[in-house]
């Protein structure tokens, strides 16, 4: 049985707003890119993926580091949940309805780790019971706005674990309570 995972950097205000937290280092990169590379596949709510979808074109700026996140990340299955999407990318699955039923039939069929992002499809997944793990990765910095990573009421949660990743960030690790 695979294990949903919803993970994401944000402010130590709880806000997941990419644009204003900083870029990961070197050592949080490489995390990202081997927690990537270790999923059975990724959920992703409609905006999130958008975000994503900037690795599914090669830009010649790009780092070998930034090179080998985009191969490991067009190489795992994507599931995107959108009611307005009409398609999505290369080994992307559209889900426009049932969302529950669809999550519950990865969950059964498939072992491993499925990364859920996008604090609103946490928010439905979290009100169907369906995440297994919650991982904040806390940046040393306080945006003020933005969305939060909890978009409805926090669910009872228990801190399994902590972790300093590089230089700054520290992942707080969460299951239900």
């Amino acid at each position: 049985m695979a294990k949903i995972v919803f993970g994401m950097n944000l402010s130590l205000d709880g806000y997941v707003d990419h644009q204003n937290l900083p870029a990961p280092d070197a050592a949080l990169f490489q995390h990202w890119t081997e927690h990537v590379r270790d999923l059975t596949g990724s959920i992703y709510g409609r905006h999130v993926y958008e975000d994503m979808r900037y690795w599914d074109d090669d830009q010649a700026d790009w780092t070998p580091e930034q090179r080998d996140f985009a191969v490991v990340w067009r190489r795992q299955p994507k599931w995107v949940a959108s009611r307005s999407l009409q398609s999505v990318g290369p080994n992307a699955t559209l889900v426009a309805n049932d969302l529950e039923a669809v999550i519950r039939k990865l969950k059964a069929d498939l072992t491993g780790e499925i990364a859920a992002s996008g604090p609103g499809l946490a928010q439905s997944l979290t009100n169907m019971g369906l995440i297994d793990e919650y991982r904040l990765y806390l940046h040393p910095v306080v945006v003020g706005h933005g969305k939060p990573f909890f978009l409805g009421p926090r669910p009872p949660l228990r801190l399994v674990a902590s972790e300093r990743i590089g230089g700054e960030v520290i992942r707080l690790t969460f299951v239900p309570a």
